[in-house]
């Protein structure tokens, strides 16, 4: 590797503040804010959402019922379908 092109890769504390949860994980990111946990000072990033809170994570996210869509749309077509069914009805008895 060339020397002093790369990103410094060191552990760095991400805290959820969503759930006011610290994570010490290895990054190159950069940061103005430190914090000390256990005596260590580390780097400070701030996140509004992490794996720790976010919803499809958690099992928390609502599945959308896709089954009252598809019944949307097949009611949708039908009625264009029946429309298209008449007109080609009444074009065939007006010859």
């Amino acid at each position: 590797m060339k020397p002093n092109i790369h990103p410094e890769y060191r552990p760095v504390a991400f805290i959820d503040l969503s759930i006011n949860k610290t994570f010490i994980i290895p990054s190159s990111v950069q940061t103005r804010e430190t914090t000390v946990i256990d005596g260590v000072t580390y780097p400070l990033f701030k996140l509004d959402t992490s794996s720790a809170s976010h919803p499809f994570y958690t099992g928390a996210q609502t599945r959308i019922v896709e089954a009252g869509r598809v019944e949307k749309f097949r009611a949708k077509f039908a009625a264009k379908k029946q429309a298209l069914n008449t007109a080609a009805e009444a074009a065939k008895s007006a010859k």
